[in-house]
């Protein structure tokens, strides 16, 4: 095989390769998240040191896999039929493409391309699993093509939010709502989280019921089947190769990197991670180990983001696994050239490890010219969109349909203890406060201030401080358009203002639109924190501070926060007694209003694994006794103000009533400080 890199591993397993050196990143976050990810992998590192024999690779394998399905909250208990149809073929030039349909759920439709060969028999058959690609199956063709013609049986389906199966797609502006699969992918993650679920459950679920359909097939011979993908196909087939036993041969390329380095690199959406993969002691490895002695074929290119050094250290460490079941030929890595994806080299690397395994190495691996077909032209349903299909069922629903099966409300007093578990409540010692410059207005002066919230996060806040003398009352505000026009009236009016912005990281990609802060939450699940908790637990040492003045009554500490911001500022006012009122502005007013919709607006950033299940925001509301809450203009996920009744309030229009646009605000801000 070209460029196959078989490196030599020692045996001593009580040694492991260490980590290549590398830059601390620049946003102060992910440094802080990084330094708890890299404690947690070097604990699950010694624990791999201690697998000596192939009795202790299988009692680990035992506990990643229960951890992983555990994670995932189990898969789908369904083995109802797959209503498989084929809705039209192509007859190409030595194969055939079949489109066909199929659900994995009831009403949850796939839609796939079977490549044949052209005459009768019985062949290997390979699972292809595509990358982030809008259309989905179309992407693998020219590997699926190059398989039929070699003598196997090849299927190629669109993942959920692809081709076919776009859950946002609008039909009067012709394009996915959302903006594209990814931002589809990280919303559904966010709902899977609420009645804590991994979104990776449902694309492995897809998966192996594709794998039912293949075995399922008269020209498919069940004991011969693999899977191969790339990038986003490359984390599936990962998942499926650990996790389902009839794969003979399993090739994912551009994705198994060790998160020794994808920590900080790479770009793992939601549906390429299992919930708190590393604080379960997890790590890609795993995945390949749970199936080992199973041939694996790992690829990288040597340009890629999912750099080839993270991933030759999951070679490393699966090919000494390999060793214990005497099995070292059965594993081998792949460097192609060139930047993320397959080039040739590495689909006939595909090829060749297919056809080793697969085809009692008969057959040629090198890659034939085959026709590419449009898009359009690989369509299965008549519309081109699964939801026009009869019964059709979105994501959404199923989610729902877990929520309304699992959930079992909380007490108070067990929410209490659930926000003490995520580390809301804050310890009451005054933080170190450093003065970075100050600035004087009439009637008050300006300081831009730091203060460590926990050892490695820093908070850069401002702090309006009234000249009069004596202990005055405090406001909180978190920063926003709100803030902007509280702060200093509110210091004017004689009140302490500490204007503040949890702990975050940089702006998210402007192509993923609604859908906040996605990358830091996600990067803080896989280390078993929830950042949502954590900005809540920032906010709490901001009254810490505030209580600590002398120039402040700790009685009188009240707070404000905009959007989903609010969610973060209830979750604190529950924990903590000393912030006596509150006012929300334009805040959802439900978490499981969010499991309702297809899209919502910033979930990613209020999305705690498994709360909605217990306890919604009400109940956050009814923790704080008879502490006042102002609730202005509550909202959908989607930023559309409801009428929802007397205890919340709302803005009339102003139109154009230029003189009266603060009037409203003035009087809330006015109750505000009552």
């Amino acid at each position: 095989m070209k460029r196959l890199i078989a490196v030599p591993i020692a045996l001593a397993l009580s040694s492991l390769a260490p980590a290549p050196a590398q830059a601390p990143p620049e946003d102060a976050l992910l440094r802080w998240m990084d330094g708890i990810a890299q404690k947690q992998l070097q604990a699950r590192e010694d624990a791999v040191a201690a697998v000596r024999t192939v009795a202790d690779a299988e009692r680990r394998k035992q506990v990643v896999r229960r951890k992983i399905l555990d994670s995932l909250g189990g898969l789908p208990d369904y083995a109802g039929p797959l209503n498989a149809r084929i809705t039209g073929q192509i007859q190409a030039d030595g194969y055939v493409i079949e489109k066909v349909i199929y659900e994995s759920l009831p009403g949850f439709y796939v839609t796939a391309d079977v490549y044949r060969p052209s005459r009768p028999g019985r062949y290997p058959a390979v699972l292809l699993q595509s990358g982030h690609t809008q259309e989905g199956k179309a992407e693998p063709q020219r590997l699926a093509a190059n398989l039929a013609l070699k003598g196997f049986v090849a299927l190629a389906f669109d993942p959920l939010g692809q081709g076919e199966r776009e859950e946002t797609w609008d039909p009067q502006l012709q394009v996915a709502a959302a903006g594209w699969s990814v931002p589809e992918h990280i919303q559904e993650g966010a709902q899977s989280d609420l009645v804590g679920e991994g979104l990776a459950r449902y694309f492995i679920w897809d998966a192996k019921r594709s794998i039912d359909y293949l075995v399922s097939r008269p020209d498919v011979d069940a004991q011969r089947l693999g899977a191969a993908g790339c990038s986003g196909g490359g984390a599936l087939t990962t998942f499926i190769g650990a996790l389902d036993t009839r794969l003979k041969a399993v090739i994912p390329a551009c994705f198994p990197s060790s998160y020794r380095l994808m920590f900080v690199g790479g770009d793992t959406h939601t549906e390429m991670v299992t919930p708190q993969q590393i604080f379960l002691g997890l790590d890609t490895a795993d995945f390949v180990e749970l199936s080992a002695p199973t041939p694996w074929l790992i690829q990288a290119t040597e340009h890629d983001y999912f750099t080839p050094a993270g991933v030759k250290m999951v070679y490393e460490e699966a090919k000494r696994w390999y060793a214990l079941y005497g099995a070292e030929d059965k594993i081998a890595f792949f460097v192609g050239p060139g930047s993320h994806g397959t080039p040739l080299v590495s689909r006939e690397a595909v090829y060749q490890w297919l056809i080793r395994w697969l085809n009692d190495g008969h057959g040629d691996y090198h890659e034939q010219p085959v026709k590419t077909y449009a898009n359009w032209e690989l369509l299965v349903t008549k519309t081109g969109h699964v939801e026009d299909e009869p019964g059709s069922r979105k994501f959404y629903q199923f989610i729902l349909d877990s929520y309304q099966a699992k959930r079992k409300p909380g007490t108070t007093a067990e929410l209490t203890a659930e926000l003490r578990r995520l580390q809301v409540p804050a310890g009451g010692s005054a933080p170190a406060v450093t003065v970075l410059d100050e600035s004087q207005r009439e009637g008050f002066r300006i300081q831009h201030i730091r203060f460590e919230s926990e050892p490695g996060i820093d908070i850069d806040a401002q702090l309006y401080v009234p000249s009069a003398p004596g202990a005055k009352p405090a406001a909180l505000l978190v920063t926003g358009q709100l803030s902007d026009f509280l702060k200093e009236r509110i210091a004017k009016a004689g009140s302490v203002v500490l204007s503040m912005d949890p702990r975050h990281s940089a702006p998210s990609n402007a192509r993923r639109p609604f859908i906040g802060d996605w990358q830091a939450n996600s990067r803080a699940d896989l280390i078993g924190l929830s950042l949502a908790a954590k900005r809540a637990h920032d906010i709490l040492r901001g009254v810490d501070l505030l209580c600590a003045r002398t120039d402040v009554d700790a009685g009188s500490i009240r707070a404000a926060a905009q959007g989903v911001k609010g969610v973060w500022l209830l979750m604190a006012a529950a924990a903590d007694p000393r912030i006596r009122k509150i006012w929300l502005d334009k805040t959802p007013y439900s978490l499981v209003e969010a499991l309702h919709n297809t899209m919502n607006t910033n979930l990613p950033d209020a999305a705690i694994p498994g709360f909605a299940l217990h306890w919604d925001l009400e109940d956050l509301t009814k923790a704080m006794g008879n502490r006042p809450v102002m609730w202005t203009d509550p909202t959908t996920w989607m930023g559309r103000v409801v009428p929802l009744g007397p205890r919340f309030e709302y803005r009339w229009v102003l139109g154009d009533i230029a003189e009266m646009s603060d009037a409203q605000n003035l009087d809330y801000a006015q109750e505000f400080m009552r």
